[in-house]
């Protein structure tokens, strides 16, 4: 699996989400609404998710294992990380 395309939609209002991005799989599927949260411990990803009847959040796309959920989450970080710098540099 390769992750052939990263878009990042920055959001520029108050609380912990910084952006959200959509993710292209082997030029073939699209996985959207991936956030990018600022956590305690750093930035990390929550996959896309629905408010289930009992009030809990369900993931609606995921990786099966952590491997895969690390892999995307340092491309998308890296690519996240790469566009603030240069926005600080405009």
């Amino acid at each position: 699996m390769q992750i052939t395309d990263v878009r990042i939609r920055k959001v520029e209002k108050e609380g912990k989400m910084r952006a959200v991005v959509s993710i292209t799989i082997d030029e073939e599927f699209v996985v959207h609404d991936i956030k990018v949260i600022e956590g305690e411990k750093g930035l990390f990803i929550a996959m896309p998710s629905r408010k289930a009847a009992d009030g809990e959040y369900r993931d609606i796309a995921h990786p099966i294992n952590s491997q895969t959920r690390e892999t995307i989450q340092k491309i998308i970080l890296d690519k996240y990380q790469a566009e603030a710098e240069s926005d600080t540099e405009a």
